[in-house]
């Protein structure tokens, strides 16, 4: 049998104190079962994310008048909401103080729109107003309000009438599975913007409809849109909004007009490191080409269409959705 020396004995002994305090308690000896916790693996960041922000309503802060309601309690949110039952047509304006009159049609079921303050902070009047006869109306209500955005962005990210979406759109859904194999939102933007330009044929009998008088007040329905995979430059931009505003990231749909006098609906995003962005998505190394997917979408296009997308010089904006 081996021996130890008294030396090493003591060592021995101290080696094995030290690592019985040491050891958990639950593996410590005289214990039964050991101790378990529970580690979860590291969340792998990515980029965008789902977040589809829901406007509320009806709220605190409303008017009433005319059987119609103004809801501005989430003006904050860069939103009102506005309601009204009657018999008549019915009209939203909206006005920043020294800025652009908005003018929408509205339901006039009862059931709540929303409508962007699209000007940013600053005083806006909303107005209400129910048709009298012809192009005559007549004031139902209307509600002055100070604005003070929590965010410059949230008018950009919340659906609105025109931007129309929910968190059960099959428009959100394909724009999440778009934005998986992104590293950022430039990558989303251009996963977008590449899907619906592939995926989308302009629809030349509803313009024509349009510009003969058919289809008085209409507005994009963005998973019809994508159902169908045809639309006009109104579909285009809105579908194109809608996937990635659900991403978080902020996306305007401009109106206005092109140097040929066409009126036309084209939209620029927002990049955090960036700010506004209008001349994006074909980027050649220097430079991006602007963000119009309607334009871009015909392949084929001759020239003197595809010489609108530019640096943004072609392109003046009327109105910002």
């Amino acid at each position: 049998m081996k021996t130890f020396s008294k030396r090493t004995v003591k060592r021995l002994a101290c080696v094995l104190c030290m690592a019985a305090i040491c050891l958990p308690q639950g593996l410590r000896a005289g214990a039964l079962t050991p101790v378990t916790v529970t580690i979860e693996e590291p969340q792998v960041p990515l980029a965008g994310g789902t977040m589809v922000l829901t406007p509320t309503s009806p709220g605190t802060d409303i008017y009433t008048g005319g059987g119609a309601t103004v809801d501005v309690t989430n003006c904050a949110e860069g939103y009102v909401t506005v309601a009204c039952r009657s018999a008549s047509r019915i009209k939203v304006q909206v006005t920043k103080s020294g800025g652009t009159t908005y003018t929408y049609n509205l339901n006039n079921g009862g059931a709540y729109e929303v409508f962007p303050l699209t000007g940013g902070d600053g005083t806006y009047k909303i107005g209400v107003y129910e048709n009298v006869t012809g192009d005559k109306y007549a004031e139902a209500v209307s509600a002055n309000i100070s604005v003070t955005l929590r965010s410059q962005a949230l008018p950009f990210l919340y659906p609105n009438q025109y931007v129309n979406f929910s968190a059960n759109s099959n428009a959100v859904a394909k724009g999440q599975a778009l934005a998986q194999t992104a590293g950022s939102d430039l990558e989303i933007i251009a996963n977008v913007y590449n899907f619906v330009i592939g995926s989308i044929t302009y629809d030349t009998q509803k313009a024509q409809t349009i510009q003969q008088g058919g289809l008085q007040g209409y507005l994009p329905v963005v998973d019809e849109v994508l159902a169908s995979g045809k639309g006009i430059c109104f579909d285009y931009a809105s579908l194109m909004a809608a996937m990635l505003r659900s991403q978080q990231i902020p996306t305007r749909v401009e109106l206005g007009y092109v140097s040929n006098g066409a009126y036309h609906a084209w939209i620029s995003t927002y990049i955090a490191e960036v700010g506004w962005i209008n001349g994006i998505i074909q980027f050649d190394g220097k430079s991006w080409k602007l963000m119009d997917p309607t334009f871009a979408s015909s392949g084929g296009a001759s020239d003197s269409i595809m010489q609108y997308i530019g640096n943004g010089s072609n392109y003046r904006t009327q109105y910002l959705y």
